[in-house]
């Protein structure tokens, strides 16, 4: 082997000799047994150090903190519906197997030929089912529409600028029952969210869902507003189920708009009852039950209602509309309301939302 050539077994034994051969740490192994305790604690705490440097962050994470919260377009009625229209809607297991009216058997049928109300126009059949398929889909966090519909019903009604978290006891603050919302939408599925975010975008309706959630979180009358509504929607899918929005429909030839106003209506009566005979929770499944009697025996009443409502609304100033009693009512979370709202479910039997109505009957499949 020529002198040029570097023979590593020469270089470790000539290291060895001289006691400067190089570790892992970078000190001298021959002076290791020489350092002071000090000194080796100082050693240590650079190797911690070194540890904790050579650790990769989580790039996503630290992002998600520094853009801070997320605030998604609000969405409307139309567009939801849009989409709805436009989708294949065989994402919902239900859509084939919808019974969108009443079945009749015996007597009835020749009761509803004689006395009963019109059927629905060709025309508007498909919307009708569309609204009832609607009603047989659940909420479903993977697709990002339907999230928007509950963010914009939570930020409508709270006023807050920003997204709230999917889960969480927040929710209770606008009357569903839980930290997840998806476990209210029994009896209405979507189309429950779908009157709702009607209720709460549109600018002819807005005062009143306002005045509606406002009494909600009254000390002495308060409710659940979320769950009240569902009550409602489902209410007015039953009364579509039975034909009698049928003449209505057929003589604006429009069913969407229709049931939408009939919910609105419905609502609003029962607003009305609600504030003015001082209910409370206590009475709520004696209220919902005559209110569902008045809908269903007087459903032209209660648009007409809603129109004088509307009318009165527009023409008076509003400095000079005469306050609500619960105008001043702080915006607080009564402490009595989640203790309550198993009152709404507990009157009705078999967990029905609507007093003696299957759930499964309401725009649900029927196997």
């Amino acid at each position: 082997m020529s002198r040029t050539e570097c023979d590593p077994r020469d270089t470790s034994t000539a290291e060895e000799e001289s006691g400067i051969r190089d570790t892992s740490d970078g000190f001298p192994q021959g002076n290791a047994e020489q350092l002071t305790k000090s000194e080796q604690e100082l050693q240590l705490a650079k190797e911690e150090w070194d540890a904790v440097a050579s650790v990769v962050p989580n790039v996503g994470v630290l992002s998600a903190c520094l853009d801070g919260p997320k605030q998604s377009e609000l969405i409307s009625f139309n567009e939801a519906l849009q989409f709805f229209q436009t989708c294949d809607m065989t994402f919902c297991n239900h859509s084939k197997k919808i019974v969108p009216v009443l079945r009749r058997s015996g007597f009835n049928v020749f009761l509803r030929c004689l006395c009963g109300p019109p059927k629905l126009s060709r025309d508007l059949v498909e919307e009708r089912d569309l609204v009832f398929t609607i009603a047989a889909c659940p909420l479903d966090d993977g697709l990002p529409i339907h999230v928007r519909v509950l963010q914009t019903i939570y930020r409508q009604l709270t006023g807050d600028r920003f997204d709230c978290p999917r889960y969480g006891r927040h929710w209770e603050h606008i009357g569903f029952q839980g930290s997840d919302p998806a476990t209210d939408l029994r009896g209405a599925g979507l189309w429950g969210l779908m009157n709702l975010l009607y209720f709460v975008t549109c600018p002819q309706t807005l005062s009143l869902a306002r005045s509606v959630y406002r009494l909600s979180l009254h000390e002495v009358q308060n409710f659940p507003f979320v769950v009240m509504s569902i009550n409602v929607t489902a209410i007015v899918l039953q009364a579509l189920r039975e034909e009698r929005l049928n003449r209505v429909c057929n003589g604006r030839k429009q069913v969407v708009a229709v049931v939408n106003d009939f919910y609105v209506g419905v609502f609003l009566h029962l607003y009305l009852r609600w504030k003015n005979e001082r209910k409370t929770i206590s009475h709520s499944g004696f209220v919902l039950k005559d209110v569902e009697n008045h809908a269903k025996k007087h459903p032209k009443s209660i648009l007409c209602d809603l129109e004088e409502y509307n009318k009165s609304d527009r023409e008076s100033p509003a400095q000079h509309r005469r306050p609500s009693v619960v105008d001043d009512v702080p915006r607080i979370v009564p402490t009595t309301t989640m203790t309550s709202i198993a009152d709404l479910y507990d009157v009705f039997p078999n967990g029905d939302v609507v007093p003696g109505v299957d759930v499964a009957q309401i725009g649900r499949a029927h196997v």
